[in-house]
């Protein structure tokens, strides 16, 4: 049964929204993946956004560009967390972080970078470490494999310099 659901208001926003996917596919979290929009389908967003729960989804991540309200709509109508990716607009490039991060007190939706999907899923997965010990022993290793990856460049630059190190 899917913990997670990836929520996104077109599929222009695909491509930014499979590295959520991906990620918790890492992770080993079920999810499912929809195209609901808060402005062309609003009663499938209601419909989604109250059965949530029930569904056995714990964690929503929603994409949205442009005036972006869909996380906002599904957090008002959720008890369950929501975590918004602002998508980069063409025309005015922020406004949909704008638009996410300015939620009216009372309906919190947590806010990723713009086009962050995939720290959208390690925060859901954070979320659900609470809950299953098998998703925190996961992320433990995914933040343990980061730092050795940081420590091996670092290690690497030293060894060689910068400007060997730009070269490849």
């Amino acid at each position: 049964m899917a913990k997670v659901g990836i929520v996104m208001g077109s599929d222009s926003d695909l491509p930014i929204m499979k590295d959520a996917a991906e990620m918790l596919e890492k992770f080993g979290i079920e999810y499912e993946i929809r195209i609901i929009s808060a402005h062309r389908t609003p009663e499938k967003a209601y419909e989604y956004a109250k059965t949530a729960e029930e569904r056995g989804i714990e964690v929503i991540i929603a994409g949205a560009g442009g005036a972006a309200h869909l996380p906002g709509v599904l957090a008002a109508l959720t008890t369950v967390p929501v975590i918004g990716v602002p998508i980069r607009s063409k025309i005015l490039g922020i406004d949909s972080l704008l638009s996410i991060v300015q939620m009216p007190s009372g309906i919190p939706v947590a806010t990723v970078a713009i086009d962050n999907a995939k720290n959208a899923a390690i925060l859901a997965a954070k979320i659900l470490a609470i809950k299953y010990p098998e998703v925190r022993e996961r992320v433990k290793e995914y933040m343990e494999d980061m730092k050795k990856k940081v420590e091996e460049k670092d290690k690497k630059l030293c060894e060689i310099g910068y400007k060997k190190y730009l070269e490849g």
